[in-house]
């Protein structure tokens, strides 16, 4: 039968034994925040539910684990926590921020929102920003405007249009390609195929070959 499953506490106890799995290697897979406390530490008491409630409040992306010092001296020692409360913050196996004494909450938002990494963002949402990157393009927007001049022109590049709204790119650069050619008595036509396929090859990315090969070629035509 198989055992229910339940959630791992987001607040939790720890001592020297446990140091290393609970907070070391736990914080390799969410943020471990540890607070060195004791007992007779009036500010302990005032730090202690606030931090609690704010790890607790983020459900899960981070994780408190709290250490009496009295208990774990050899603990306190080792990460030379010289007062208290002490918190530092464990994220990949390493400590990478800390503070001393009772923070206010909102102060205690900032420390925990800054351990926390910043989420993956989708497909979908990378894709969007792509996309309104593209939108405020000055070449994307000056190859859109040049497509309008053109497919208003005597002589429209219908066909290579056509191929670049239908997702042929390549073949829509080689027949841009010998527009261009063809243009060498038109500077003015030319121009705007050149502005065209720069707007073309800025949608395309950085990272595109077939924008690079054709962004060159076009570079020998006009030379």
């Amino acid at each position: 039968m198989e055992l229910p499953h339940y959630p791992r506490s987001m607040v939790k106890d720890v001592d020297e034994a446990g140091f290393q799995q609970e907070v070391i290697e736990r914080s390799k897979e969410v943020p471990v925040v540890v607070d060195f406390w004791a007992e007779w530490c009036g500010p302990c008491r005032t730090l202690g539910p606030a931090i609690e409630q704010a790890v607790k409040d983020r459900e899960g992306k981070v994780e408190l684990a709290k250490v009496d010092v009295d208990s774990n001296q050899q603990l306190a020692a080792a990460f030379r926590v010289q007062g208290i409360p002490a918190v530092k913050a464990f994220v990949n196996g390493e400590m990478v921020d800390e503070f001393t004494g009772a923070l206010p909450p909102a102060q205690i938002d900032e420390f925990l929102d800054r351990v926390i990494p910043a989420p993956e963002k989708s497909e979908e949402e990378l894709a969007e920003e792509r996309a309104a990157e593209l939108e405020s393009n000055e070449f994307v927007i000056a190859g859109r405007e040049a497509r309008e001049e053109l497919e208003a022109s005597d002589n429209p590049p219908t066909e290579a249009f056509k191929a670049w709204d239908e997702g042929d790119h390549e073949f829509a650069f080689d027949l841009l390609q010998k527009e261009v050619e063809l243009a060498a008595t038109n500077p003015d036509h030319r121009d705007l195929l050149r502005k065209l396929m720069v707007g073309y090859f800025t949608e395309l990315g950085p990272t595109s070959e077939l924008a690079a090969t054709h962004r060159r070629r076009l570079a020998t035509i006009l030379s």
